[in-house]
C-alpha cells in the first residue's frame, strides 16, 4: 500500500470526493482516505503522478509519503505527518475573531438589549452604527477567509463541502444585511424614520460573524481532540533513540541511528533505550519490554538473547550485535502496522461515507426550499433567510465522517500499547463479531515445550535414582520428550553418566550399557514386550495417559525402575482466558494432532467447548472451513505452521509473535504468548464498535433533529425557533462531542472481564458431553476376547460405542443414555468374562 498526504480537506464530503476521484484512476484497485490523519492509502498499479493529478483535479493537494531505509528518517517522517499543525493556526484565528466579534456584539446587541453606553457620535446615527457593524463583520470574514476560499472552490468543482455550507450561510447573512443597510440609508435620507427602524431589525451582521467565530471555535476543539487520538502512535515513535553507541576499533563512538548497519557491535548502559534490534553478545540485564508487549515485568537478558529497539535496559551493561536496523526493527514494523491500519476503512464507515457524499448538496437544496416555503407562507425575507441560514450552518457532515476513524485510531493505539496489533480497520471491527474461536493446542493453549510432570519410582527405587538412569539413557536422544527429562535432571543438579552402545530401537524404545548394566527406556507397549510390568504400574500408566500425559518406562537389568510422565503443560492463564471467552458467548474449539484420549484430557483441563483431535498441520484449513458453516471464526496459532488456517479463518490471530510482528497470514498479531490477549482483543474490538455505533447514532440524530428545527418545522407546532447563531454553536460542538466520545476508549480496561456482555451464540449449538463408564474385566486373553466383549456391549440399548483392551483389562463404554451397571455386567458375563469394577 502506497500512502499519501492529502491537504485541503475539511470534512467528510472532502474525503469522499478525493476517494471517488482516485478510485476512478485506471489501475487503482482500492483507495481509502482518512480525514483524521489527512492521509490516503492506495493499492494498485497506477503511478503516483496519476494519483496526485486526480487529487488536484478534485480541488485538493497530495504528496507521496516518503519511505526510508533509515529508522530515524522514517519515524521523523511519520511523526511529522501526525504533528498537530491545525490547532495553533486555528487558535490564532479564534483569538483574533473573538476580539472583533466581542466589539461587534457590544455595538449590535449590548446597546440595543441592555443599554450599554455608546460614543456620542453614534447616538441616533443609525447609518454610522450599521457601517461600523459591517466593517467589524468584514474583518471577521477576512480573518476566516479560509471558509470562503475552500467553500466556493468546492462549489466550483461541483463537490460542495462543509466549508461551502458555512460560506453560503455567512455570506447570505452578510449580503442581506448589507442590502438592508443601503435600504436604511436611503430611507433616512428621505426622512422615513419608521422604515429606518424596520431595516435596523433586519441586520444579521452579528449572525454572519458569530457563525464564523463559533465554527472556528468548534474546529479548534475538534483539531485538538483529533491530535490526542494519535497520542499512542506518537508515543511509540518517541521511543526510538536518535543515536547509538558503537564499538569501533575498541573505542566507543556515538553515531546517529541511521548510520547503524546490520552486524555492527553496540553497547547499552543501564537506563538507556536499546537503539536497534539485536542479539546480546556479552552481559546480563533486565530489559523493560512493556512499550512493545504491554508486559510490565522486565525480561532477563543474557548472551544469546534477542533484544528490540525502543525497549529500556534497566540494570546491566550489554554488548550487542545489530540484527535488524531501520524500517526492519520491531518498533518500526509496529508503527508501520498501526499507521497502515489508520489508513484503511472499516466496513461500518461505508454507510457514513455514502451519506457524506450527497449530504452537502442535499442540505443546500433543503435551505433553498426552506426560504421559498416561508416566503410563500407570507413571512418577511429576513425571517425566511434566517431559517435558510440556520439550516446551512447547523448541518454537520464532519460528525458523520469522523464517527468511525477517530474510534478506530484510538482503539488501534490502545491495542498497540498493550501488545495487540490490528493490521487493518476491518480486523479491528470484525474481531468482536466472531462466534467461534479455534485454538491450536501446541504453543497456544500449552507451553509448546514438554515438561516432566510425574516421577513414579518402582518399589525400592528413589526418584533421584530413577531420574539419573533416565538422564543417562535420554542424554543422547534427540526426541522432544528426551529433552524434557534432560532439562528436569539438569534443574535438579544431576550429572549424566556416560553410556555405551546407545541405540534407538523400533517401537519407541532406547537401550544402552551403563557400567555393565543394560538400560531400557520407552513406551508401556515396548517395555511390556521386554520384561514383566506389574498391574499397579500398568494402571498408573493408564491413568497418566487419560490425563493427557505420556508415560515413559525405564528398566535396568530386566527390572522395572519406574515411570516418568512427560506432557506439554497448559499455560497458567489458558483456562482463565478460555473461560472468559465462553462467558462472552463464544464457542471455543481446540485443534490438535494428538490422539482423541489425550486431546480430550487436555481439553477438559483447559475448559474448551469442543475438541477436534487427530488434525494434521495441513488439515487445519479444512477444519476451519467446516467451522465457518456455523459462524464467523477466529483461528489462533503461532503463525509458523498455521499460515493456511490463519488465512482461511475470518480473523487470523498470531500469538507470541515477539519480534516477528510482520506475519503476513495474520489479521491480528499478539506480541506476547499469553492467551489472555485473545479475549482482550475481542473486548477491545467490541468496545470500539460500540463507540462507533454511539458516534454514528449521535451524528445521525443530531442532523435528523437539527435540520428540521433550523428549518422552522416546529414553529407552527411548538413555537420553537432557532437563531442562526445558536445553530452555528450546535454545529461547532457536534464534531467535538464525537471526537471526545472516541477518546473515552483511552480509559477502557481490555483485560477486565467484570463488564463482559454475553452475546447469545445462536450459530453454534453446544454439544452435550457423552457419558462414559469404564469397566474392569477379568478373563480376556487376546484380540478375539476383545472383539466378543465389544460386540456384546455395543448390542446393549443405550451404548453408542465400546473401546475394549485385553492388555489393560478395561472397556470404556460411551453411552447415549443412562444404562444400569447390572445390564453392562450381564452383557459381559454372557461372554464368559467377569466385571470386577465399574467407574
Amino acid at each position: 500500500m502506497e500512502q499519501y498526504t492529502v491537504t485541503g480537506m475539511s470534512c467528510a464530503a472532502c474525503s469522499a470526493r478525493v476517494e471517488k476521484a482516485v478510485s476512478g484512476v485506471k489501475g487503482v484497485t482500492s483507495c481509502s482516505v482518512s480525514l483524521l490523519t489527512n492521509s490516503m492509502g492506495v493499492e494498485g498499479t497506477a503511478s503516483a503522478e496519476e494519483i496526485i493529478a486526480a487529487v488536484r483535479e478534485a480541488g485538493y493537494g497530495a504528496s507521496l509519503k516518503k519511505g526510508s531505509n533509515h529508522q530515524t528518517a522514517q519515524l521523523s517522517s511519520e511523526e511529522d505527518a501526525l504533528k498537530d499543525r491545525e490547532t495553533p493556526v486555528l487558535k490564532k484565528r479564534l483569538l483574533a475573531s473573538l476580539g472583533f466579534w466581542l466589539a461587534l456584539m457590544y455595538f449590535s446587541m449590548g446597546h440595543m438589549l441592555w443599554g450599554w453606553p455608546l460614543p456620542p457620535f453614534f447616538n441616533g446615527n443609525h447609518v454610522a452604527m450599521g457601517l461600523l457593524q459591517l466593517l467589524l463583520t468584514v474583518i471577521v470574514m477576512v480573518i476566516n477567509q479560509k471558509f470562503f476560499i475552500s467553500g466556493f472552490k468546492s462549489l466550483w468543482h461541483r463537490a460542495p463541502n462543509m466549508d461551502a455550507l458555512v460560506a453560503l450561510g455567512s455570506a447570505a447573512a452578510f449580503i442581506y444585511s448589507t442590502f438592508a443597510l443601503f435600504a436604511m440609508t436611503d430611507a433616512q435620507v428621505k426622512g422615513r424614520m419608521d422604515a429606518v427602524m424596520v431595516y435596523m431589525d433586519e441586520f444579521y451582521f452579528e449572525s454572519a460573524a458569530t457563525i464564523l467565530t463559533l465554527i472556528t471555535l468548534g474546529k479548534m476543539l475538534e483539531a485538538r481532540s483529533k491530535g490526542k487520538t494519535t497520542d499512542a502512535l506518537k508515543g511509540l515513535m518517541k521511543l526510538a533513540p536518535k543515536t547509538a553507541t558503537l564499538l569501533r576499533d575498541g573505542a566507543e563512538t556515538t553515531v546517529p541511528i541511521e548510520q547503524v548497519a546490520k552486524g555492527d557491535i553496540f553497547v547499552v548502559r543501564p537506563g538507556e533505550n536499546i537503539p536497534v534490534d539485536g542479539i546480546v553478545c556479552e552481559g546480563t540485564s533486565a530489559v523493560d519490554e512493556s512499550t512493545l508487549t504491554g508486559e510490565s515485568i522486565p525480561v532477563d537478558k543474557s548472551a544469546g538473547s534477542m533484544i528490540s529497539a525502543g525497549t529500556l535496559n534497566q540494570s546491566g551493561f550489554l554488548r550487542c550485535e545489530a540484527t535488524r536496523v531501520g524500517e526492519d526493527t520491531t518498533l518500526s514494523q509496529i508503527i508501520q502496522m498501526v499507521s497502515d491500519a489508520a489508513a484503511t476503512k472499516a466496513p461500518i464507515a461505508k454507510v457514513a461515507d455514502k451519506v457524506s457524499g450527497v449530504f452537502v448538496p442535499t442540505v443546500i437544496a433543503i435551505a433553498v426550499v426552506t426560504v421559498i416555503v416561508w416566503l410563500i407562507a407570507g413571512q418577511t425575507v429576513g425571517f425566511a433567510l434566517a431559517r435558510g441560514i440556520s439550516v446551512l450552518v447547523i448541518s454537520c457532515p464532519c460528525a458523520l465522517g469522523l464517527a468511525t476513524p477517530v474510534a478506530i485510531m484510538v482503539g488501534n493505539g490502545m491495542g498497540a500499547k498493550n501488545g495487540i496489533l490490528f493490521k487493518t480497520a476491518v480486523s479491528l471491527e470484525e474481531t468482536g463479531k466472531v462466534r467461534i474461536v479455534a485454538l491450536d493446542k501446541t504453543g497456544t493453549i500449552t507451553q509448546g515445550q514438554p515438561r516432566v510432570t510425574d516421577i513414579l519410582p518402582a518399589e525400592g527405587m528413589s526418584e533421584a535414582e530413577l531420574l539419573s538412569i533416565a538422564y543417562a539413557l535420554e542424554k543422547k536422544s534427540e526426541h522432544p520428550l528426551a529433552r524434557a527429562i534432560n532439562q528436569r535432571a539438569e534443574q535438579d543438579g544431576l550429572a549424566a553418566a556416560e553410556v555405551e552402545q546407545f541405540q534407538a530401537l523400533p517401537g519407541n524404545g532406547l537401550t544402552a550399557q551403563l557400567n555393565g548394566s543394560n538400560l531400557l527406556g520407552g513406551s508401556c507397549q515396548f517395555i511390556s514386550g521386554q520384561l514383566a510390568v506389574s498391574e499397579t504400574m500398568k494402571a498408573s500408566s493408564e491413568k497418566l495417559s487419560e490425563e493427557g500425559k505420556t508415560p515413559l518406562f525405564f528398566a535396568k537389568d530386566g527390572a522395572l525402575c519406574g515411570i516418568i510422565a512427560v506432557a506439554d503443560t497448559i499455560k497458567e492463564d489458558s483456562p482463565r482466558a478460555i473461560s472468559e471467552m465462553r462467558n462472552m458467548g463464544i464457542h471455543v474449539v481446540m485443534l490438535t494432532g494428538d490422539n482423541e484420549r489425550t486431546a480430550k484430557a487436555i481439553g477438559a483441563k483447559a475448559g474448551v467447548d469442543e475438541v477436534i483431535a487427530g488434525v494434521l498441520p495441513d488439515g487445519k484449513e479444512s477444519v476451519i472451513r467446516q467451522l465457518q458453516q456455523k459462524g464467523k471464526v477466529i483461528m489462533v496459532g503461532d503463525g509458523i505452521n498455521d499460515a493456511p488456517a490463519l488465512t482461511s479463518a475470518d480473523i487470523g490471530i498470531a500469538i507470541g509473535a515477539g519480534a516477528d510482528v510482520a506475519i503476513d497470514a495474520a489479521d491480528v498479531v499478539l506480541m506476547k504468548s499469553s492467551l489472555s490477549d485473545v479475549p482482550a482483543a475481542i473486548r477491545l474490538s467490541r468496545a470500539t464498535l460500540r463507540n462507533i455505533h454511539e458516534n454514528l447514532f449521535w451524528a445521525f440524530i443530531y442532523n435528523t433533529i437539527g435540520i428540521p428545527l433550523a428549518a422552522g418545522v416546529f414553529i407552527p407546532l411548538l413555537g420553537w425557533q432557532l437563531n442562526p447563531m445558536f445553530a452555528a454553536a450546535a454545529m461547532s460542538l457536534s464534531s467535538f462531542s464525537v471526537v471526545t466520545n472516541a477518546l473515552r476508549l483511552n480509559f477502557f480496561r481490555m483485560h477486565d472481564s467484570k463488564r463482559d456482555h454475553t452475546i447469545k451464540n445462536t450459530t453454534v449449538k453446544k454439544e452435550t458431553k457423552p457419558m462414559t463408564k469404564t469397566l474392569k474385566i477379568e478373563g480376556m486373553m487376546c484380540g478375539h476376547c476383545e472383539m466378543h466383549t465389544k460386540k456384546a456391549l455395543e448390542a446393549v440399548d443405550g451404548v453408542a460405542s465400546a473401546e475394549v483392551s485385553h492388555k489393560t483389562g478395561t472397556a470404556v463404554v460411551t453411552l447415549e443414555k443412562e444404562v444400569a451397571n447390572e445390564v453392562l455386567k450381564k452383557a459381559v458375563a454372557d461372554q464368559g468374562y467377569k466385571v470386577t469394577d465399574i467407574q
